[in-house]
């Protein structure tokens, strides 16, 4: 596990399973909306988001929590060596992002870059969740199954799993140690 792609639908917990994967296996995180937006919101010019990411995709090691475009997002996809797909209900993305916006309140949420617009950011979390449940994620199910051949790829489907799957990481991250 070098280079780790994480997706899933808006309020999926792509960066608090990041964080878990970071202080885990030492990766370095690279936050896409924190590659996109500066501190209060203001977009980066497409462009050079565009030369970061690639850049980035070129590195030996990563874990790259997000989406922005399904271009970029499949580049990701094609150089990780890791898939992770977290594929929850929707009606659980709906409470997590109604849990960020309630504890977004009294601090900024993980991955999200400092003093961005918390409501608007919130509207648009729920606005692209039935989208994204759509349109995305019966993608995301197929890119998991073409490339279980030649990628470690992680299809997890419930809180439950997500925590199976950092302890069998926290597990074999200590063998590796010993």
């Amino acid at each position: 596990m070098k280079r780790v792609a994480i997706f899933t639908n808006a309020g999926g917990g792509k960066s608090t399973l990041a964080k878990h994967l970071v202080d885990i296996a030492g990766l370095p995180l690279y936050v896409v909306d924190k590659m996109r937006f500066l501190p209060g919101g203001d977009a980066v010019p497409h462009q050079q988001y565009l030369a970061t990411h690639a850049e980035l995709i070129q590195r030996d090691d990563w874990i790259i929590d997000g989406f922005e475009n399904v271009a970029t997002a499949w580049e990701r996809f094609d150089r990780a060596d890791t898939l992770i797909h977290v594929d929850l209900p929707r009606a659980v993305h709906y409470w997590w992002v109604t849990k960020r916006f309630v504890k977004g309140l009294f601090r900024n949420p993980d991955g999200w870059p400092e003093n961005s617009p918390l409501w608007s950011s919130t509207l648009s979390s729920y606005s692209v969740i039935s989208r994204c449940h759509r349109n995305l994620t019966p993608r995301y199910r197929q890119l998991l199954l073409d490339s279980a051949a030649s990628k470690r790829v992680h299809h997890l489907r419930s809180p439950a799993e997500i925590a199976n799957f950092l302890e069998t990481v926290r597990r074999e991250a200590a063998r590796s140690i010993k």
